[in-house]
């Protein structure tokens, strides 16, 4: 889709960022330049099933899934997450529409090869790219919950939100999708200073990974934006959503943030 990138979010990540960067999308949007936002919201659903007295495990990082974790995880992205996206960017002036991947059957899915494992966890067969294209058309911003729904329109499915963005950005045909986190790319200690890294190929940072350069909470980090290099997807930068006009930048210029590129 021209004149459209797909930006992927943690929902805990987003509810942090400064009213700055609200602006930037604002700003992005008047330009015609859309974004298809898609988030997670892992904490805040580990949070609220807790609360709930529900046990919660997870295996090889998917979160086991029944019946009864999937209408929470439902409730928390689809409900509580997306809509307070969609408030926060409605209040910079931008427009956008809040949606799961069950509405319009937006992210079709089937079950994962390890279900009998992790359950009700989905894997993208579909996305419905003609939707996401028919807001954009509007003028308004995608904001999607990666909730998914199996082909007869029966079963719905919890998605892990990396996997999401990266077919929500093939499908509609986007080459690079920016992840948003907290912190300002791969860094790596050059001479005895941390840097961040322009560039890194997938390849390079499963050595970093094995060679401890890449360590701690930035695993998951740079996994989940490797996850996201599918299809068309040809690389994925990771920015931290605090800086100045970030998107901006990246779109426009370039020289922030890590690209992260397939070989």
């Amino acid at each position: 889709m021209k004149d459209c990138f797909v930006m992927k979010c943690g929902g805990s990540t987003l509810a942090a960022l400064p009213d700055a960067f609200f602006e930037d999308l604002r700003i992005l949007q008047e330009q015609g330049l859309i974004p298809v936002i898609v988030h997670g919201g892992g904490p805040a659903i580990s949070d609220t099933l807790g609360k709930l007295g529900i046990e919660t495990e997870f295996v090889n990082g998917l979160r086991r899934t029944d019946e009864r974790v999937l209408d929470v995880v439902e409730m928390v992205l689809a409900g509580q997450i997306n809509k307070e996206i969609v408030r926060k960017i409605q209040c910079s002036g931008a427009k956008a529409i809040g949606l799961s991947g069950v509405d319009g059957h937006l992210i079709q899915a089937e079950p994962v090869k390890n279900a009998h494992e992790v359950g009700l966890v989905g894997d993208v067969t579909n996305v419905n790219g003609e939707l996401v294209q028919g807001i954009v058309a509007m003028g308004y911003m995608p904001v999607i919950a990666p909730v998914g729904i199996g082909a007869d329109g029966g079963q719905r499915y919890n998605i892990n939100a990396d996997t999401a963005a990266g077919a929500v950005a093939s499908h509609i045909g986007v080459e690079r999708m920016i992840v948003v986190t907290d912190v300002p790319g791969i860094l790596k200690t050059v001479d005895g200073e941390k840097r961040v890294l322009p560039s890194v190929t997938v390849r390079e940072i499963d050595e970093m990974i094995e060679s401890g350069e890449i360590y701690g909470g930035m695993i998951p980090k740079v996994r989940a934006a490797v996850q996201c290099i599918q299809g068309k997807v040809r690389e994925v930068v990771i920015v931290n959503g605090s800086e100045p006009a970030v998107l901006s930048r990246v779109l426009r210029e370039g020289g922030i943030g890590t690209r992260i590129v397939r070989n």
